[in-house]
């Protein structure tokens, strides 16, 4: 049997453990997940408003769909993902208020940074950076949520905190056409300051306000983990032993180190490795040979490689977590499922503004307008209802139940997109934007709600990257590259959003088996 290293079971020290009365009560657990769904909202106006400036990028940069599909999912997608892994074990031994500050004013310096982008690469190396500092806020406010909140309400309160996405994407569409178009018509007359055009001062507006909140995030209040758990008492590490593990695990996700950290493991795990990296090279190279756009698949095969290389250190240091993510049929289904969805619906978000403006001559502003409202409050919505009603059916102990209003939700959901491709109406193209994102959402919050509630406290921002790591890879890196694509080959967007379609049948296989898992456990229990 593999043993766990001596830096994996040395005790965490108990003085940076939160004590118990010091955690703080329930008014104060609603007064933090308004300020998490703030900042959540920002992670995504930070990261959708490229789609409402995508026509001005295209042009001003020269890219091709396939090029701005890469730009929004896989180089944003794959770091976001692979940074998620060591960040959210990071999460789960170091006080979580505290990286999600850094991983905020992280993500708002590089946003910033994308205003000053003059062409493909740079904005491509901005996108990167926004990824690694967004990969906080998923891992960091669910593993908060879960603590701030008992399980009856925690799929709710997880909703309510999803909610950001929704908003801030939606807002991102009327802030960054507002932002770029009233400075274009500014300097309409006269030179622009720094050169910049509208849809660079929209990012340079959108990044530096992060800063100062990142400030506003570092004051709340550290909730003892596992604090409504029976049984459970689980304290931080010393800040040292957290950032040495830290560094531990960055070496197990990023290449050339990967190879070192299985060297160190033994023989065998070293050939593994090495057999894994020629595979997605030449996988890669082939790629590449066959279909052109060289970034795309070197960074989906870094990504693909680094993955399967945590797993491996996974399984040798911390089997407890390995088991309860990797072998668990219930969490791979979830993650896998869900992730194909996102394949889906990031395709959409990248291209379905592009679309109405392009292909149904919708004006810019009336699309931030009613397609990014309509979105966002779709969205907001329907995370929290799917929460809250996957909460109502589970009563706490039927998790199974949650996945049927995932089903149930999704299944509705592909009539909803059958009807928006079907339709050659701007308007009535408007009126389906709603009750598609609703039912989107309303997936994504009994999802999440069922992760966070079927592993256990230690694990559980580990388990929450593992679940962004599904919607991040096979949703964000795959979807917009994947629409653009067939765009681009067909010249037709419509064609591109119709496409992706061919993955749902796989995302429901996924999905059920997840569910039967569950309902096989819950017999097992006698409930």
């Amino acid at each position: 049997m593999e043993q766990t290293t001596p830096q994996e079971t040395k005790q965490p020290d108990e003085r940076a453990c939160v004590p118990e009365e010091e955690s703080p009560g329930p008014a104060y657990g609603w007064y933090a997940l308004g300020v998490l769904v703030l900042v959540y909202a920002l992670n995504f106006i930070d990261r959708q408003m490229l789609t409402i400036l995508a026509v001005d990028i295209k042009r001003d940069l020269h890219i091709s769909d396939a090029q701005f599909g890469f730009l929004y999912g896989t180089a944003f997608g794959v770091f976001y993902a692979l940074f998620g892994i060591p960040l959210g074990k990071l999460a789960d031994r170091w006080p979580r208020t505290r990286l999600l500050a850094i991983g905020l004013a992280t993500w708002s310096t590089m946003t910033a940074a994308s205003g000053l982008a003059c062409n493909f690469t740079q904005l491509g190396f901005a996108r990167i950076g926004v990824g690694v500092g967004e990969a906080t806020a998923g891992p960091c406010g669910y593993s908060l949520l879960a603590d701030y909140f008992p399980p009856r309400r925690r799929a709710t309160a997880v909703a309510i905190y999803s909610a950001g996405i929704y908003l801030g994407g939606g807002l991102a569409l009327s802030i960054g056409a507002g932002l770029a178009h009233a400075w274009d018509h500014a300097f309409v007359l006269g030179a622009r300051p720094l050169g910049l055009a509208g849809w660079q001062a929209a990012f340079l507006g959108l990044g530096l306000p992060g800063l100062g909140m990142s400030l506003w995030v570092s004051s709340l209040k550290e909730p003892r983990r596992g604090r409504h758990e029976v049984g459970h008492r689980i304290m931080e590490m010393s800040g040292r032993d957290a950032l040495r593990a830290f560094g531990r695990d960055v070496a197990t996700i990023a290449p050339p180190f990967t190879v070192f950290m299985a060297a160190r493991r033994g023989v065998k795990a070293l050939v593994v490795n090495l057999l894994l990296l020629a595979v997605c090279a030449l996988a890669a190279w082939g790629l590449t040979e066959w279909l052109g756009d060289m970034p795309q698949w070197i960074v989906l095969g870094i990504g693909v490689y680094a993955v399967v290389s945590w797993t491996q250190s996974l399984r040798h240091d911390d089997p407890e977590a390995y088991g309860a993510i990797w072998q668990n049929p219930a969490v791979v289904g979830i993650n896998i499922g869900y992730g194909l969805t996102c394949a889906l619906t990031y395709a959409a978000t990248a291209f379905g503004p592009l679309y109405a403006m392009e292909v149904l001559h919708a004006p810019a502003n009336e699309v931030a307008l009613i397609v990014g409202g309509g979105g966002a409050a779709g969205g907001a919505l329907g995370v929290i209802a799917g929460g809250a009603l996957g909460d109502r059916l589970s009563g706490g102990v039927y998790h199974s139940r949650r996945l049927v209003v995932v089903l149930g939700a999704l299944s509705l959901a592909m009539i909803a997109y059958g009807f928006l491709m079907a339709t050659g109406s701007a308007h009535v193209f408007y009126w389906i934007v709603f009750p598609l994102w609703f039912l989107l959402s309303g997936a994504l919050g009994s999802a999440a709600g069922t992760i966070v509630n079927i592993v256990p406290a230690r694990v559980r921002a580990t388990a929450t990257a593992s679940f962004f790591l599904g919607a991040t890879l096979l949703g964000l890196a795959l979807g917009p590259y994947v629409t653009g694509r067939l765009s681009g080959a067909w010249h037709s967007l419509w064609v591109g959003l119709t496409g992706i379609l061919v993955v749902m049948p796989f995302s429901f296989a996924s999905l059920v088996i997840a569910w039967r898992h569950l309902v096989r456990q819950e017999r097992a229990k006698g409930l």
